[in-house]
Protein backbone atom coordinates (compact mmCIF):
# COMPACT_ATOMS: atom_id res chain seq x y z
CA UNK A 1 0.00 0.00 0.00
CA UNK A 2 1.68 3.11 -1.30
CA UNK A 3 1.73 6.37 1.01
CA UNK A 4 2.40 10.01 0.70
CA UNK A 5 3.02 12.52 3.19
CA UNK A 6 3.06 16.49 1.95
CA UNK A 7 3.11 18.98 4.17
CA UNK A 8 2.77 22.24 3.59
CA UNK A 9 3.51 25.84 5.03
CA UNK A 10 0.23 27.64 6.13
CA UNK A 11 -3.50 26.29 4.89
CA UNK A 12 -4.87 24.48 1.12
CA UNK A 13 -8.52 25.01 0.88
CA UNK A 14 -10.56 21.88 1.00
CA UNK A 15 -10.46 22.34 -3.12
CA UNK A 16 -6.76 22.29 -3.69
CA UNK A 17 -6.46 19.23 -1.24
CA UNK A 18 -8.58 17.49 -3.56
CA UNK A 19 -7.05 18.75 -6.40
CA UNK A 20 -3.43 17.69 -5.41
CA UNK A 21 -4.89 14.11 -3.85
CA UNK A 22 -6.58 13.33 -7.30
CA UNK A 23 -2.98 14.34 -9.18
CA UNK A 24 -0.93 12.54 -6.66
CA UNK A 25 -2.87 9.46 -6.84
CA UNK A 26 -3.29 9.13 -10.54
CA UNK A 27 0.07 9.66 -11.22
CA UNK A 28 1.33 7.32 -8.22
CA UNK A 29 -1.46 4.66 -9.58
CA UNK A 30 0.39 5.03 -12.80
CA UNK A 31 3.83 4.87 -12.22
CA UNK A 32 3.80 1.91 -9.60
CA UNK A 33 1.04 -0.28 -11.01
CA UNK A 34 -1.42 0.05 -7.83
CA UNK A 35 -4.91 0.69 -7.78
CA UNK A 36 -5.70 3.95 -6.29
CA UNK A 37 -7.91 2.77 -3.61
CA UNK A 38 -4.77 1.59 -2.04
CA UNK A 39 -2.99 4.45 -2.23
CA UNK A 40 -3.13 6.69 1.07
CA UNK A 41 -2.31 10.74 1.09
CA UNK A 42 -1.68 12.23 4.62
CA UNK A 43 -1.57 16.15 3.95
CA UNK A 44 0.10 17.98 7.10
CA UNK A 45 -0.42 22.01 7.58
CA UNK A 46 2.03 23.37 9.57
CA UNK A 47 2.20 27.03 10.79
CA UNK A 48 4.94 29.25 9.58
CA UNK A 49 5.78 30.14 12.78
CA UNK A 50 7.09 26.57 13.18
CA UNK A 51 9.11 26.56 9.84
CA UNK A 52 12.79 27.76 9.80
CA UNK A 53 14.52 28.73 6.68
CA UNK A 54 18.57 29.67 7.22
CA UNK A 55 17.87 29.81 10.90
CA UNK A 56 15.25 32.29 10.87
CA UNK A 57 11.24 31.02 11.41
CA UNK A 58 8.87 31.43 8.20
CA UNK A 59 6.51 34.64 7.89
CA UNK A 60 2.87 34.35 6.78
CA UNK A 61 2.60 35.26 3.10
CA UNK A 62 0.78 38.97 3.34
Amino acid sequence: MPYVSIRVAGTLTKKQKEKICRGVTATLAKETGKPPESILIFIDEVAHENIAKAGKLLEPPK
